[in-house]
């Protein structure tokens, strides 16, 4: 009889300046199945996992304590990485670039999340 090897759960990088959301993102995350990276609160912390660490996708927070998220995700689409953004603001914010990703939109719930993953074509590996 052949073993099987266990099927790993696709890693998301999560990058959140918000505590609360972050943990709730989290929560949302690990009910659906993935392993979540982080989270990274702070544009630097954020980097250095998108560069750094196997992810199979990320959600990024656009607006970090004051800076924006677009380097991580410029470092993401570098390395072929699926982001979706998050945002408390509109889609107007998006750099021309990036103006093509999924945005999930603040206050968010699960249902709205498994729609964004979705839309971005992410699912549970």
């Amino acid at each position: 009889m052949f073993e099987t090897a266990p099927v790993r759960a696709a890693r998301v990088l999560v990058v959140e300046d918000e505590l609360l959301v972050a943990m709730l993102i989290e929560d949302y995350l690990r009910d659906l199945g993935y392993e979540v990276v982080g989270p990274a609160m702070r544009l630097d912390r954020g980097l250095e996992l998108a560069r750094t660490e196997q992810i199979d996708f990320a959600m990024l927070d656009i607006n970090l304590a004051d800076r924006l998220s677009f380097p991580i995700a410029d470092v993401l689409a570098e390395r072929g990485i699926p982001f979706i953004f998050s945002t408390g603001g509109g889609r107007g914010r998006l750099v021309p670039r990036h103006e093509q990703a999924v945005t999930l939109h603040k206050p968010f719930d699960l249902s709205d999340m498994e729609r964004a993953l979705g839309a971005a074509h992410l699912h549970h590996v």
